[in-house]
This record gives C-alpha cells, structure tokens and sequence, in this order.
C-alpha cells in the first residue's frame, strides 16, 4: 500500500504544481506581497467553502471542492516559501520587485512538496495510513483546527510554549489536503 500512497501523492502533488506554475504565467508571483498571516486567512477561507459546502450538501458557485483542497496544497506551499524568503515585504512601487524567476520558483516548490511527503511518509509508517479510514470531512476539519492553530501561533508572534511551529503545521495542511485530493481521485 506504500507505494501506492506514494504514487497518488506524486500524481496529486503534479496536478497542484501545473495549477500553480500555470496561474504563475497569467500572475507572475504577486502572491509574494502576502504576509503569511493574510496566506493563513486565504487557507482558512478554501477550508471553510469545503466544510460549508459538506454541511449544506449544496453550493451555488460551480466550482467543487476539488479546486479547493488544490488551492489548500498551493497556498501552503507558498506560505512556507513566504516563511523562509521573509513576509516583511514593503509594498513595492512596481511588480517587478515581486518577481522571482519561474525556476527559483519551481524549485522551491518542488523542495517544499518533497519535505510534505517526506514526513508523510514517516507518519504513515508510524500510523499504518489510518487516514484512509477518516472521512474527507474529518481531514477538513483537522486542516481548519491546524489553521486555527497557525493563527494562534501568529497572534503570540510566533512564540510557543511546548507546540510545534507555524512551518509544522502548515506540513500537515498539506498532507491532509492531499490525503483528502487522492480520496477524491480513488471516487472517479
């Protein structure tokens, strides 16, 4: 079952870069003005559309929930590029202090996807994948509680008590994201 994981993941994992990298064409990296707090409400809005959308069992906007976890998966990866490049972005006087090249760009996306998996990989090993057994409104929620965390987290200023940090927590939206992605790839 473990290489099946890992093959979903990768084929998830594609599908949200070629998302992103093709958005990247159209917007360039604007994304990169967002401070990782505005990230944080970004995430929390696409995880409460789905958790909105469950609960109802209806929505009026075309678009599913698909799209959604996809967006989970990107904006996470682009608030852990924010962590380490620096969120203390001074409104530039044009885009093109925003800009970062398409393969700087790639890379760290690829390296950000690389160490989700990564742990993944170590959490199914301890865990047995019991992730397969939860509902994708379980993984919705446990992604709302860990926003809800990374905006406490924020809020203290990034300092913490015995809890992991900002970073940790935004692994773990990711991999729920596309734990939730491939349970919906497993129901086409």
């Amino acid at each position: 079952m473990e290489n099946i994981t890992s093959g979903q993941y990768d084929e998830v994992i594609e599908n949200c870069k070629n998302l992103f990298l093709n958005k990247m064409k159209d917007y360039g990296t604007a994304w990169r003005v967002l401070r990782a707090s505005s990230l944080t409400d970004q995430i929390y809005i696409k995880a409460n559309r789905i958790r909105s959308i469950d609960s109802k069992g209806s929505q009026k906007i075309e678009e599913g929930i698909e799209p959604e976890f996809i967006g989970i998966v990107n904006y996470s990866i682009i608030a852990l590029i924010q962590l380490e490049l620096g969120d203390k972005i001074i409104l530039p006087d044009t885009f093109d202090e925003l800009e970062m090249p398409a393969e700087q760009v790639e890379e760290k996306y690829g390296h950000y996807a690389m160490k989700a998996k990564s742990l993944m990989q170590d959490k199914n090993h301890d865990y047995g994948e019991a992730w397969r057994n939860m509902r994708i409104s379980s993984l919705t929620d446990i992604i709302l509680m860990k926003l809800f965390r990374i905006k406490q987290i924020e809020d203290n200023k990034g300092e913490t008590v015995v809890s992991e940090g900002v970073d940790a927590n935004f692994y773990d939206i990711i991999n729920y994201a596309v734990f939730a992605l491939i349970k919906i790839l497993e129901t086409k």
